[in-house]
C-alpha cells in the first residue's frame, strides 16, 4: 500500500513517515501543495493524508482539484480547526475522512486501515466461502443461498475477519476496529460477544477460528 502525506510541519511529517513505514507501508511525504500535487499526478497512492494548512494555500483547495480530475483515491483531511461546520466542509469538498488534532496514533491507524478496507471492499465486491457469499457492495450475506441479517456491528466484524482472512486479528485490533471509544478498547468484552452471534446467525463455528490467547482468525 502507498501512503502520501502532504504536512508542512516538519516534525509531525517525518513522526508519521515513521510510523506509517512501521505499519509496512510505503510512503512519500510533501511539504506544500505544489510538491503534493506534483507527487499525485506522477504516482498512484491507495491513500492520501492531507493537512488543511498548508504554507502555499489551503489543502481543500488540492482536494478539491483532485476530484475535479476524477482521481477517487481516499483522502484523509486533518487540521487543528473543532468546529462542526469544518468537517462538514472538508467532507462536502471531496474528504473521505477527518481527523482533529492532536490525534493518537492508534486512531490515525486505525482510520488509515477503515478507510484501505473500504477501497479494497469496493474493488473485491462479492468473496465466497464455500456456503457462506459476502457481497460488500450491498453490505449482504448468504448462507446456504439464504439471506442471513446481520446487524452493523457483525457485518463490520465479519468483513474485518474476511479481507484479512489467514491472520489472526488480536481481540484489541477488532475492538478497535468495532468501537471509536479508545480509552476503554482493552477493558471491553464486545468483541467475544459479537463473533459468539456472528457464529450462530452463520452456523460458522469452524469457519471463525478462536486463537487461544490471541484473538480470531477466517482461514481460507
Amino acid at each position: 500500500m502507498y501512503i502520501l502525506i502532504i504536512d508542512d510541519n516538519k516534525e509531525l511529517l517525518y513522526a508519521l513517515q515513521q510510523l506509517l513505514k512501521d505499519a509496512n507501508y510505503h510512503v512519500d511525504i510533501a511539504e506544500n501543495l505544489y510538491e503534493g500535487g506534483m507527487k499525485v499526478n506522477q504516482k498512484k497512492y491507495d491513500l492520501i493524508l492531507l493537512d488543511w494548512m498548508l504554507p502555499d494555500g489551503s489543502g481543500i483547495d488540492l482536494l478539491m482539484q483532485i476530484r475535479r480530475e476524477k482521481n477517487r483515491t481516499p483522502i484523509l483531511l486533518f487540521s487543528s480547526k473543532k468546529e462542526i461546520e469544518d468537517k462538514v466542509e472538508a467532507l462536502d469538498g471531496g474528504a473521505d475522512d477527518y481527523l482533529e488534532k492532536p490525534f493518537s496514533n492508534i486512531e490515525l491507524l486505525a482510520r488509515i486501515r477503515a478507510l484501505l478496507r473500504r477501497e479494497s471492499s469496493q474493488k473485491q465486491t462479492q468473496v465466497d466461502f464455500g456456503d457462506l457469499i459476502i457481497d460488500f457492495s450491498s453490505r449482504s450475506v448468504l448462507v446456504k443461498s439464504l439471506p442471513v441479517k446481520l446487524s452493523a456491528k457483525e457485518f463490520e466484524l465479519l468483513e474485518l475477519l474476511v479481507l484479512n482472512a489467514n491472520t489472526v486479528l488480536t481481540r484489541y485490533q477488532i475492538s478497535e476496529h468495532l468501537s471509536r471509544d479508545f480509552d476503554h478498547l482493552s477493558a471491553s468484552n464486545i468483541v467475544d460477544a459479537h463473533i459468539k452471534n456472528l457464529r450462530k446467525k452463520l452456523n460458522a463455528d469452524e469457519l471463525i477460528q478462536t486463537i487461544r490467547g490471541v484473538g480470531y482468525m477466517i482461514a481460507k
